[in-house]
């Protein structure tokens, strides 16, 4: 009778780093999903949850540092600016000003960008040609010029600023896009769809949106981050959102000319901008990781 050796202490511990990467690649990010919830909570309910009127104009209370500043105080957590107006208050109106400008724009650039993507890598020739050498232009294009000469054209708002991030974002759509497509088609169950005479948009909505759909939110993501920072810079450069509407950008125009004196006018939004991008990043690199199978394996 032949009897097996007992497993050894380094034998039994080796499936251990491989249980723990792979608990570690499907943990839920709490850091960025309790940031962006916030963010969310923030732009729904607005007005309606912040502290202080956020247009309210109180030259008393001016310049009044945050609470763990001497002389700051819980009526105004975070300070109030060069005006009067309660930063905690101005930063929660503002959220709803990013999260607009980032759905909506990432919704229509990703929306054109896929759909031209798939046209461009499912039929190829002269439709592929004339999509791609205009994405190359466009992505040729340094995006803030681009942005710049088109706020300066159109009427600065939030209108123009949806517009301008849409036209400057949909190129890198439908160049991911076209990459996933022209694997894609080349799978057997296009070909057979083919065979069986399917027409051409049942295959684009049966067949190749499902299988980008993961790639699209991915990138959606990552890139809300990017939009904000890119409104942010518009309404910094007066050619956003313009007052008396609320932006996390305004209030980084408003407060630049007293960064010396009081700094926490343009250190709040600031890091408020800096906490939504790492979040935003974050998530999209967890949801990356969840949605690829070959990282799961990991």
């Amino acid at each position: 009778m032949v009897v097996e050796p007992a497993p050894t202490a380094a034998a039994a511990r080796l499936p251990l780093p491989r249980i723990r990467r792979r608990r570690h690649a499907t943990a839920l990010p709490w850091f960025s999903l309790t940031m962006l919830t916030l963010l969310v909570v923030a732009a729904v309910f607005g007005v309606s949850i912040a502290p202080h009127d956020p247009t309210l104009l109180n030259l008393r209370a001016a310049f009044d540092p945050p609470v763990w500043v001497e002389g700051g105080s819980w009526s105004h957590p975070l300070g109030t600016d060069n005006l009067g107006r309660d930063i905690l208050s101005r930063i929660i109106a503002g959220a709803q000003v990013s999260l607009v400008v980032a759905l909506w724009a990432i919704v229509l650039a990703g929306g054109i960008g896929a759909v031209l993507g798939m046209i461009a890598g499912y039929f190829g020739g002269w439709a592929d040609g004339i999509i791609m050498r205009i994405v190359d232009i466009q992505m040729s294009i340094p995006a803030l010029a681009l942005a710049l000469i088109l706020a300066a054209v159109l009427r600065p708002g939030l209108d123009t600023v949806i517009i301008v991030i849409v036209v400057t974002y949909w190129a890198w759509y439908a160049r991911i896009v076209r990459s996933e497509v022209l694997s894609l088609k080349e799978r057997d169950y296009v070909a057979l769809a083919k065979v069986a005479g399917v027409r051409s948009p049942t295959i684009f909505y049966r067949h190749l949106a499902p299988n980008i759909l993961n790639t699209l939110l991915v990138l959606a993501t990552l890139q809300v981050g990017q939009v904000i920072i890119f409104e942010a810079s518009l309404s910094f450069l007066g050619l956003g959102v313009q007052a008396p509407a609320i932006s996390w950008g305004l209030m980084l125009a408003d407060a630049r000319g007293y960064i010396t004196n009081a700094w926490w006018a343009i250190t709040m939004p600031g890091v408020a901008i800096m906490v939504t991008c790492l979040s935003s990043n974050l998530f999209g690199d967890w949801l990356r990781d969840a949605l690829d199978p070959r990282r799961r394996q990991l």
